[in-house]
């Protein structure tokens, strides 16, 4: 009965760190908050994890990709040959 309760209340950092990924996308239900705030409250690496997942997801939404210019293959391969030893 206690290794029940024990399952039921204490994650692993492994499924911490699912839950965390999931909580970016989607929202928790009731006992996996509770299960992940559990966690977390004994665990410094799964906060830690949280805080970095977060703040490198809110960089990479406002993050504005630019697309590589267009390069000249043929004049690379020849500036390429040239370095190169003989």
């Amino acid at each position: 009965m206690v290794k029940r309760i024990m399952r039921i209340l204490f994650l692993s950092c492994l499924k911490a760190t699912e839950l965390i990924e999931k909580k970016l996308h989607f929202s928790l239900s009731r006992k996996e908050k509770y299960q992940l705030k559990m966690h977390k409250m004994m665990c410094n690496a799964c906060r830690q994890y949280e805080s970095h997942t977060f703040f490198i997801d809110n960089n990479l939404k406002h993050k504005q990709f630019i697309t590589p210019r267009e390069v000249d293959v043929e004049q690379l391969k020849k500036l390429i040959n040239e370095k190169l030893p003989n």
